[in-house]
């Protein structure tokens, strides 16, 4: 009987240790990535690096399209000489999320030449890591990662373990349908952040 009680006892406390970790790692994740999300670091860089997100057939979805017109402007002030869009196919998509950034870009000004794709991503991890792959092709050193403001904690995380010189520049434009949307992309970027930490260990 006294082995039983004292099992779960033991049982008890690991699951009382598990759950204070959890919230201890959701806080941290919670206020690094709100914090971060406040900080802009743009500053001239050999290529702006685009995260893809969802299209709707052949044109970018409301986030996505504030994402490009940030680079676009990127672009134009002279701020970086090139534009790497990322993304590939969605489950729906006819065209590559990377494909529709360019065209939306070439239809805004932007030399064709001057930019990049990469069509095979499907997440932040892969975005980068081929962004990099292509970038290092065209000796392209420096960068600016374009994203919302939430996801930059994330992806400049990602950018950091592929040891590339990367910084933030978050567009601010995001029009969120509601106080519940943009709540629930936080607290998702919260989740994706937690989980991309206890990978790493």
């Amino acid at each position: 009987m006294k082995v039983v009680q004292t099992a779960v006892r033991l049982l008890a406390r690991a699951v009382t240790i598990i759950l204070a970790l959890t919230v201890l790692l959701g806080w941290y994740a919670a206020m690094t990535v709100f914090l971060f999300s406040l900080r802009d670091e743009t500053r001239p860089a050999d290529a702006a690096i685009v995260l893809g997100a969802a299209v709707v057939r052949d044109r970018p979805s409301p986030v996505f399209r504030e994402r490009i017109n940030h680079a676009i402007q990127l672009y134009h002030d002279g701020t970086v000489p090139k534009l790497i869009f990322t993304g590939g196919v969605g489950n729906r998509d006819e065209l590559a999320e990377a494909q529709v950034g360019r065209n939306y870009a070439i239809a805004r000004g932007v030399d064709p030449a001057d930019i990049l794709i990469e069509t095979s991503s499907t997440n932040t991890e892969e975005n980068l890591r081929n962004a990099q792959m292509v970038a290092r092709q065209h000796g392209l050193e420096t960068f600016l990662i374009v994203s919302t403001p939430n996801h930059m904690r994330r992806a400049l995380a990602v950018a950091d373990d592929l040891n590339m010189q990367a910084y933030s520049s978050p567009t601010r434009s995001i029009r969120w349908i509601n106080s519940v949307t943009r709540t629930y992309s936080y607290l998702r970027e919260v989740v994706a952040f937690s989980v991309y930490l206890l990978n790493l260990g």
